[in-house]
C-alpha cells in the first residue's frame, strides 16, 4: 500500500540504498496490515496471538449453524475441535515450511504457528449433532440446533402469613389485555 501514489516510481539516475528500500517496503506492509486488521501486528493481548489466525465464515439456517475455516497445509488430524458452554473452539498448529527441506527462502509471506478460535454460537446447539469434515484445505463444522421447547408459564405463589395461595398466570385465568 503506497500512501503517496505519485511518488512510487524511483527517479531515473537516483539509486535508493537497498536497506532504505527494504525499510520502506516493510513500513508499507505494516501499514497495510494495520489498515486491514488494526492491532494485528501487536503482541497478544492487544493484537492477534502469535502465529496464523485462519479466516472463517459463520452461516446460519433454520436447522444448523455452519462454520467454515480455511486451513490449507494443515494436517486435519492436528485440528482440535471442542464444544462447551455454547462456544465452538477450533485449535491447531500450522508448521513452518521455510524451516524444512533445506530450501533457502529470502522472502516468505506464509503464516504459521499455533491458533485458537473460540466462536460463541448464536443459538442453542445439540452437542451430540456436531459434525466436522476437511476437504481441500477447508474445515467445515456443522452444528445442529437443539429442538426448541415452547415457553412454559409459571404460576406465582403468594405468601400471606402462613397460608400459601397460588395465583394462576393471566393466560391460564383467561385474562386478556387486548383492547384495553
Amino acid at each position: 500500500m503506497n500512501f503517496v501514489p505519485w511518488k512510487t516510481k524511483p527517479r531515473e539516475g537516483v539509486s535508493v540504498p537497498t536497506s532504505l528500500a527494504n525499510l520502506r517496503s516493510e513500513i508499507d506492509r505494516l501499514l497495510e496490515n494495520y489498515v486491514r486488521e488494526p492491532l494485528s501486528s501487536l503482541e497478544w493481548p492487544f493484537g492477534a496471538q502469535r502465529g496464523c489466525i485462519p479466516p472463517l465464515d459463520l452461516a446460519e439456517n433454520p436447522e444448523e449453524v455452519v462454520v467454515r475455516m480455511e486451513v490449507p497445509g494443515l494436517d486435519p488430524n492436528e485440528i482440535e475441535i471442542t464444544f462447551s458452554g455454547g462456544q465452538l473452539v477450533l485449535a491447531g498448529e500450522k508448521h513452518d515450511v521455510t524451516q524444512t527441506g533445506g530450501r533457502d527462502f529470502y522472502h516468505t509471506e506464509s503464516r504459521f504457528g499455533r491458533f485458537r478460535r473460540a466462536i460463541p454460537m448464536p443459538q442453542v446447539i445439540d452437542p451430540e449433532q456436531i459434525e466436522a469434515e476437511y476437504v481441500n484445505g477447508v474445515l467445515t463444522v456443522r452444528l445442529k440446533k437443539a429442538a426448541s421447547t415452547p415457553p412454559k408459564r409459571i404460576a406465582v405463589k403468594v405468601r400471606e402469613g402462613e397460608a400459601v395461595q397460588t395465583v394462576p398466570s393471566p393466560a391460564a385465568a383467561g385474562v386478556c389485555d387486548e383492547g384495553e
